[in-house]
């Protein structure tokens, strides 16, 4: 098995590049986005308290679970 050529020819002179594979700087995009403006839309996401409803429920629910559980075991008894 030999080995290949590399399929690029003109590897060596892509812009940009320096000895060694180094980038000088300018040449590579800014790390972050330039723009500062909002984007004119509000994010939609869900009203302050829609979280603490479904926690409310989910409480209720444990609750519920927790004296079924009690009542089976006898421990609650409405007599």
């Amino acid at each position: 098995m030999s080995l290949s050529a590399n399929p690029d020819p003109l590897e060596i002179n892509i812009t940009g590049l320096e000895p060694g594979g180094g980038v000088p700087p300018g040449e590579t995009p800014p790390a972050e986005a330039q723009t500062n403006l909002t984007q004119g839309h509000g994010e939609g996401g869900p009203k302050a308290w829609v979280p603490w409803l479904w926690i409310a429920i989910i409480l209720l629910i444990a609750a519920m679970i927790a004296v079924m559980f009690l009542v089976y075991a006898g421990i609650l008894i409405f007599s």
